[in-house]
């Protein structure tokens, strides 16, 4: 059957008037399965000494013939810089509280020495090798949802109520969330544009060899670009814009599908709300301000957003 203009806006209204009449009413979730969801959640942060020490002991560099060298091993840097981040607030504020936990800690630095783990090559490799571990020792679905999303770089702008979100004032994530477990699968990140950020994060999922089974995205996204990314046997869950143009092959297997069960292509595409709503609670418990100056430490403030949300998350995947 050829897809045609005409029949995928037909297609558009009736996936509209299914919305309005199936996707009304609540759901009651299962918070008694979350509560047990967050024993796993404990476990996971008293293993965390444990993951990071496994990270670490994954990076092997040599050493530099010149400069002073580090008065902490990287174990220490690594769990310094999610404690700051954990924390949420400044550099200066954090150096004096370490005054307080340094019984725990058992050293003090400045808040100079905080700011460079942001950049430091060595702290960045070892996030990076604790987000795969987390991933590994949880597992996936290989079903997934993806959006974008902003931070601000000053107090006066808020990038949810400001009207114009471009400029120099904000910057740009986009997460892969996995349905079932709630964990990020991947990151991207850019100081241009959420579709830029996109791409980033698309090129870390296809690197990490999990399956793609399933993906909700947003029509903002609905570009043939975007749908090349994906084989054949991916179930993609993207309505197109309303001013769409000639349908194409790319489009013909979406809208087929969508045509042949509205209500559950729908279901499957309103998954992609499980991404905003992690943004939501992210931004309120590890903060929505990147202070950092330099682009590179910027890049790791929020993808320490992505491994923290991947410690706390407790998700339980209603009927």
């Amino acid at each position: 059957m050829r897809i045609t203009e005409g029949m995928a806006q037909d297609l558009i209204e009736v996936l509209d008037a299914v919305k309005e009449e199936c996707f009304q009413e609540e759901h009651s979730y299962p918070f008694a399965a979350w509560e047990h969801k967050r024993e796993r959640v404990k476990q996971r942060l008293r293993d965390l000494p444990t993951y990071v020490d496994r990270a670490a002991s994954l990076i092997h560099c040599m050493a530099p013939k010149a400069g002073r060298p580090k008065r902490l091993d990287l174990t220490k840097r690594t769990t310094l810089f999610l404690f700051t981040r954990l924390l949420n607030k400044s550099n200066r504020d954090v150096e004096e509280l370490l005054v307080l936990f340094e019984p725990l800690f058992g050293f003090q630095v400045s808040y100079k020495s905080i700011e460079r783990l942001y950049s430091d090559p060595e702290v960045r490799l070892a996030l990076h090798n604790l987000f795969i571990l987390l991933l590994q020792d949880e597992g996936v679905s290989g079903d997934y949802a993806g959006d974008g999303t902003g931070y601000t770089l000053t107090v006066t702008r808020h990038y949810r109520t400001d009207t114009a979100k471009y400029g120099h004032d904000f910057l740009y994530a986009f997460r892969i969330i996995d349905i079932d477990t709630g964990l990020y699968v991947a990151f991207g990140y850019s100081n241009t544009s959420e579709m830029e950020a996109f791409h980033k994060a698309m090129g870390m999922l296809q690197r990490s060899g999990m399956p793609i089974d399933s993906m909700a995205l947003d029509k903002y996204y609905s570009a043939r670009k975007v749908i090349a990314l994906f084989d054949k046997e991916t179930a993609l869950y993207l309505i197109p814009k309303k001013n769409m143009g000639r349908a194409g092959i790319d489009w013909a297997r979406i809208l087929r599908r969508a045509a042949e069960d509205p209500y559950g292509f729908l279901k499957g595409y309103y998954l992609r709300n499980l991404s905003e709503a992690g943004f939501s609670a992210d931004k309120r418990r590890f903060g929505s301000l990147i202070r950092q100056r330099r682009e590179d430490r910027r890049e790791s403030a929020a993808f320490s957003t992505t491994l923290l949300h991947n410690l706390f998350i407790a998700r339980v995947r209603p009927g």
